[in-house]
């Protein structure tokens, strides 16, 4: 589990692929400072187990579904990465709730300048865009972010000077893809009032939510 704060931005050294998987090598500082072998680090939104590690870079091995599903196949040498450690319990929270757990790959539709924020437009299927409502959270490229717009096959996001600076959104541009993770809150809440999906007798519903102040 990840909180969508990016603690610092790695860089690709290796993408040595097998017969449909991947074994990327980082480099990278601060995430390594307490490593240790099967640690999850997230890489642009993906949660990857560190297979090895050195004093300045670290191995993860990426399975043909990972690879399949996200951005990280597409890697090179020398491209930048987004790079956070798993969340501890006494952590604080300054994102939201982020698996690690890609749902969906974005294109960039649009990129403007708008005073001191940087406004991106995401390209995104349907079945993301369902889980995504205004002021709700995304990530794009493991970043907890706050969306602004949803529109019917897009959503927009603003960035924050040290968000553009700290991390690789900053230097995306039109065109680029871009990994998708919606709120997992949202997908929870849908499968417990989904009929036929929640358990019989469970009191969550709709009456209940508005009984109880939450609608």
């Amino acid at each position: 589990m990840f909180t969508g704060i990016v603690e610092e931005i790695g860089r690709v050294i290796k993408l040595e692929p097998g017969s449909q998987s991947y074994r990327i090598g980082v480099e990278a500082v601060r995430v390594l400072s307490d490593v240790k072998l099967g640690d999850s680090i997230a890489v642009n939104g993906v949660c990857l187990t560190v297979v090895e590690f050195g004093s300045r870079s670290f191995a993860a091995d990426v399975m043909p579904e990972t690879a399949g599903k996200t951005t990280i196949g597409s890697l090179k040498p020398g491209d930048p990465v987004n790079l956070e450690r798993a969340l501890r319990l006494s952590d604080r929270l300054g994102g939201h709730l982020v698996q690690g757990h890609v749902d969906a790959v974005g294109r960039i539709v649009q990129k403007e300048r708008l005073d001191i924020a940087v406004i991106l437009r995401v390209g995104a299927p349907a079945a993301l865009l369902k889980y995504a409502v205004p002021k709700g959270s995304i990530a794009i490229d493991g970043v907890s972010l706050t969306v602004v717009d949803v529109f019917e096959d897009s959503f927009t996001v603003s960035l924050i000077p040290h968000t553009a600076h700290q991390t690789v959104l900053g230097s995306k541009h039109s065109g680029d893809s871009v990994n998708l993770e919606s709120d997992i809150i949202g997908r929870y809440v849908e499968r417990l009032l989904t009929p036929g999906l929640a358990q019989e007798k469970s009191p969550l519903n709709l009456s209940f939510l508005a009984e109880n102040g939450f609608l």
